[in-house]
């Protein structure tokens, strides 16, 4: 006890400062490291409206949307992943933005609603056409799924993302319904706008270009520019971007590889002579252009050397010869006659691998079938009772097939080698198919040509030189002046990729090149690039410009600026020149002009015929100030300043609509733009940032 009592006495103050400190450290812990933490990765993707986006919710998106893409397409590439992570980022826009209109406007869709839209006398039209059979909605179908649904989890599950999508249709419908109830054309608009256009004027002028006064007289300070610049924000906004400049060194096949591809390909070829029983196999083992074990017609043909190849002996070998990149030789297969197109009908009654009915069963059927069509039966009628083709039943069976289509061989081949009218019963492996051949069409030459062909590919040499000499340009062009230096001394192709987006996945002249665009956003200006390898390309890449969102500053847009500034200080002198004209002989006389005339000018229509886009002197030609007895002040226009005087006003020849259906016209015209539009303006006036660039 004395010796717990002597620690205590003596360690009291330690053991509390360190207690306190484990308290502070565990807190510091949690507030640098923890799930809440000061210091933790943003793993955000994007922002809309203060809703983020996080990068493994976006990447289950993503993974999802490629999933159901891979249903139509095994093969997704690179492209095709780029418009799924854009489209998947739209549609959490689109949910965020639309959201927050259904909130501010109490829209919502109740369950009751949605069952309605399934269930109801008058089903959703998505609903429609999932349970559509034979042209007719199947209410059936509809309820048999229903009762399906407890038993079986994939209907289950697609029923609920009928429902989601349903509801989600139904908010968007409401709230587009109450912004149409909103678009209104008054009355005394209309009236207003057909009594403006229902006149039209002759009018003479004196027109003074710009033109007559040299660029080089006038005289502009970047303050003016700039100012222009604020005057006019709206017209020079710009997107966030990058500017880059890059040499690329392509690793391009030289004369040993395409010797050595000659070399290759001449050893295959006394083999594609002597091979005649298994010439497919061949060429799928050897040839880099796939064997097409089917006929075209010879003016189908294209190839080059066409008229060569077409005409060889059967059994002949023609070549080599070049096809881009390729070194090909062709062998004459097989020549017939046979049509350059056909069309037939047919009834399958499915069986085998695909479903259906029991083979024996399948081909008793069609035998019947066949028998039934050569005794005269309504082929449409069997086609809508008995078909198992959903493809060709609305068309009553009917397909038109050329040479090159795409269609199971046993099928194509019975109607190109029959005769017109023939009615045959063909096994493939869908079933048995009831075949008539209903018309064949210019009978005439036809080929089968296996190609060996052979890639020209830089070699491992030559792919190192092209990297080397990459890696000697970069070395060289550690600035952005250096990198411009050696592009000079070295004679080098130099390319410019500007308004490089931060998700852009392709530069022009490069392909893909992610990598390259990402180092683009991380880099600061005048950086410049290691070198990247992209394919057959190692490139390297200066950064020249970083444009934010926003305003264009004025070295992006000097020359456009340039010449509004010039030209509206043009309109000042010219103006100063004329002063306030009191006839058209004096404005002509001061600026040595003539006067000239226009015709059929109209106030709906800002183009002029003898004058071009002229929104300005169209509206002055109106001016209840001036009528037809005064000349009007100087106009300032686009291609110079004018003075008018109004000889006389016509009516038009155009016939007055009536009031109520130019009501009408107006308000559908604008509901009809809403459609498109309407998403893109809520998305304008929305906070939305877009960080996806970080991690992708």
């Amino acid at each position: 006890m004395s010796v717990i009592q002597k620690i205590r006495d003596k360690y009291a103050v330690m053991i509390v400062v360190v207690i306190c400190l484990a308290i502070v450290s565990f807190l510091l812990q949690d507030a640098f490291f923890g799930k809440s933490s000061l210091s933790r990765r943003d793993t955000s993707v994007g922002k809309v409206n203060g809703e983020d986006l996080d990068l493994a919710e976006y990447q289950r998106r993503i993974q999802d949307a490629e999933n159901n893409a891979r249903q139509q397409m095994p093969n997704i590439d690179e492209q095709t992943r780029q418009y799924i992570r854009e489209q998947v980022w739209n549609e959490f826009l689109n949910e965020q933005i639309m959201q927050a209109q259904y909130k501010i406007l109490g829209i919502n869709v109740t369950e009751a609603e949605v069952v309605d839209q399934i269930k109801g006398k008058n089903p959703n039209p998505v609903v429609v056409q999932q349970f559509t059979r034979d042209g007719q909605f199947d209410r059936n179908a509809l309820q048999q799924a229903i009762s399906q649904a407890g038993s079986n989890p994939q209907i289950r599950e697609g029923l609920h993302q009928l429902e989601s999508y349903i509801a989600k249709y139904q908010e968007r419908l409401k709230y587009v319904t109450l912004v149409k109830q909103g678009i209104y054309y008054p009355k005394w608009l209309a009236a207003q706008q057909q009594k403006d256009n229902s006149q039209t004027a002759t009018v003479s002028y004196v027109s003074v270009p710009y033109a007559t006064i040299s660029d080089s007289t006038i005289k502009v300070t970047d303050a003016e520019l700039d100012r222009f610049i604020q005057d006019h924000k709206q017209l020079f906004k710009v997107e966030e971007s990058r500017k880059i400049e890059y040499v690329s060194f392509d690793a391009i096949p030289s004369a040993a590889d395409s010797a050595a591809a000659i070399q290759q390909i001449m050893a295959m070829k006394l083999e594609l002579d002597t091979t005649k029983d298994n010439i497919a196999g061949f060429i799928n083992r050897n040839s880099d252009i796939k064997y097409y074990d089917g006929y075209i017609s010879k003016n189908e043909a294209k190839v080059p050397m066409k008229d060569s190849i077409v005409n060889l002996p059967v059994g002949t070998v023609f070549g080599p010869y070049y096809d881009n990149n390729l070194i090909v030789f062709a062998k004459m297969i097989d020549r017939k006659n046979m049509p350059d197109s056909v069309k037939v009908r047919h009834i399958l009654i499915a069986s085998g691998a695909q479903g259906g009915l029991p083979d024996s069963i399948a081909k008793k059927r069609a035998d019947s079938l066949e028998l039934a069509v050569k005794g005269g039966a309504d082929f449409k009628a069997l086609v809508d009772q008995f078909s198992d083709d959903p493809g060709s039943k609305q068309t009553g069976g009917e397909y038109e097939l050329t040479p090159s289509s795409q269609f199971v061989p046993e099928f194509k081949d019975f109607a190109f080698d029959g005769s017109k009218g023939q009615v045959k019963v063909v096994r493939t492996q869908f079933g048995y198919h009831v075949i008539e051949i209903l018309d064949q069409k210019n009978i005439g030459p036809a080929i089968k040509v296996a190609y060996l062909g052979k890639s020209v590919e830089a070699s491992k040499e030559t792919n190192n030189n092209a990297f080397s000499a990459a890696s000697g340009f970069a070395g060289k062009s550690g600035t952005a002046a250096a990198f411009e230096k050696t592009v000079q001394q070295e004679k080098l192709n130099k390319r410019i990729a500007d308004n490089v987006r931060p998700m852009d996945f392709v530069i022009p002249g490069i392909g893909q090149s992610r990598e390259l665009v990402r180092w683009a956003y991380e880099s600061k200006q005048g950086d410049v690039s290691k070198v990247f390898t992209f394919d057959d390309k190692y490139v390297v890449a200066v950064l020249t410009n970083v444009r934010k969102e926003g305003t264009a500053p004025l070295a992006d847009v000097r020359p456009q600026v340039e010449a509004e500034v010039k030209k509206h200080k043009k309109a000042e002198q010219i103006i100063a020149k004329l002063q306030t004209p009191a006839t058209l002989d004096a404005a002509a006389k001061s600026t040595n002009q003539p006067v000239l005339n226009a015709e059929g000018v109209s106030f709906a229509t800002p183009f002029i015929a003898s004058l071009g886009f002229e929104p300005r002197v169209a509206g002055a030609s109106f001016n209840k100030n001036w009528g037809t007895a005064k000349v009007s002040a100087p106009i300032e226009g686009n291609a110079g300043v004018y003075v008018i005087k109004v000889d006389s006003f016509q009516p038009s020849a155009q016939p007055a609509q009536d009031i109520a259906s130019q009501q009408a016209a107006y308000e559908q015209g604008v509901k009809s733009m809403l459609d498109q539009q309407l998403f893109e303006v809520l998305k304008k006036k929305s906070d939305v940032k877009d960080t996806r660039g970080k991690f992708f």
